[in-house]
């Protein structure tokens, strides 16, 4: 059986497995990938999907378009002493890393959570630091509503009198055109179609991992949110306003709205996917989540990826 086989069985059996490094996802978005396996003996220890990506005659190592997170999956034993588990993981990682592709490039967000940076430097990777908000959902919605701003609050009172929430899926064309318009306002061009998007949603319907609730008033479109879900954990995924009506209460009651189902869901986490960009991160911190950090892994030595990068630039 090859890894990817494995992989796929695993993916199959265990629940812990994160929904961007499960295999109907990366199928997706990933023209081809492969996965590097870890084993103490004959019991699975890790796993480490990747995309097999080369241009230019460059291998890169780097996060799918839409793709958050990746990197090296744990599966700790159920058994396993608190006092050990940051060896158990060290130890899996370290297997996994030597299984990886030599790649010339490297861009590749990893789950929150991991923090063997020690090992990343050792194999000559710059780690840097990106954050998120994570909000927990063992509260009471009381609770949750407690912990976020006194601002937000108010606008999620005021929007519940006067917005309708619905799941429509159909509507995924307008926030991909909300989503054009902001980048337009600022000087950027999309870097996915439309066909993409669409293929992402059809697979997460298959696999019962994504809605799309759609702000209303007065029969009007004001904002849009995708949520996506694993087993454990909900995520923001994206979101877009209608900038014809540019209702910053839509979007706040949006996000309440899907931390309560991701809660009802039975989810343990609900990840905000945070922002570098300042305003965004402002936004979500409103919410009352943990600020949670994250790694990038970072690396390039080919000379013609640095100079395409100056070019770029």
């Amino acid at each position: 059986m090859s890894n990817k086989d494995l992989y796929i069985k695993i993916c199959n059996e265990k629940k812990s497995v994160p929904l961007f490094m499960q295999p109907w996802w990366l199928d997706v978005v990933c023209a081809n990938w492969d996965v590097a396996i870890a084993k103490k003996g004959e019991h699975v220890t890790g796993a480490w999907a990747y995309p097999i990506e080369k241009k230019l005659g460059v291998t890169l190592l780097r996060n799918p378009m839409l793709t958050p997170y990746l990197g090296p999956h744990v599966f700790f034993p159920s058994d396993v002493k608190e006092s050990n588990l940051d060896n158990f993981e060290h130890e899996t990682v370290a297997e996994l890393m030597k299984q990886l592709p030599e790649a010339q490039v490297w861009h590749l967000s990893i789950q929150p959570g991991m923090k063997q940076v020690g090992l990343f430097k050792k194999y000559k990777l710059k780690p840097h630091a990106h954050q998120t908000f994570l909000v927990e959902l063992k509260e009471n919605e009381e609770m949750l509503l407690a912990n976020m701003k006194d601002s937000t609050r108010r606008n999620i009172k005021q929007a519940e009198k006067e917005i309708e929430i619905t799941n429509s899926v159909e509507y995924l064309e307008d926030l991909y055109k909300f989503q054009k318009e902001t980048l337009t306002k600022k000087g950027h061009a999309l870097p996915y179609t439309f066909k993409y998007i669409q293929q992402i949603m059809e697979a997460c319907k298959a696999n019962n991992a994504a809605t799309l609730w759609v702000a209303k008033s007065a029969g009007k479109i004001q904002a849009i949110v995708w949520q996506v879900w694993d087993d454990n954990c909900s995520y923001y995924f994206m979101g877009g306003q209608n900038h014809e009506s540019n209702s910053y209460k839509a979007m706040t009651l949006l996000l309440w709205h899907t931390i309560k189902e991701a809660q009802k869901r039975g989810h343990t986490t609900f990840d905000l996917e945070g922002s570098m960009d300042e305003g965004v991160e402002r936004f979500f911190r409103n919410f009352g989540g943990d600020r949670a950090l994250y790694i990038v892994l970072h690396k390039n030595d080919s000379l013609l990826w640095k100079m395409k990068q100056m070019v770029r630039k």
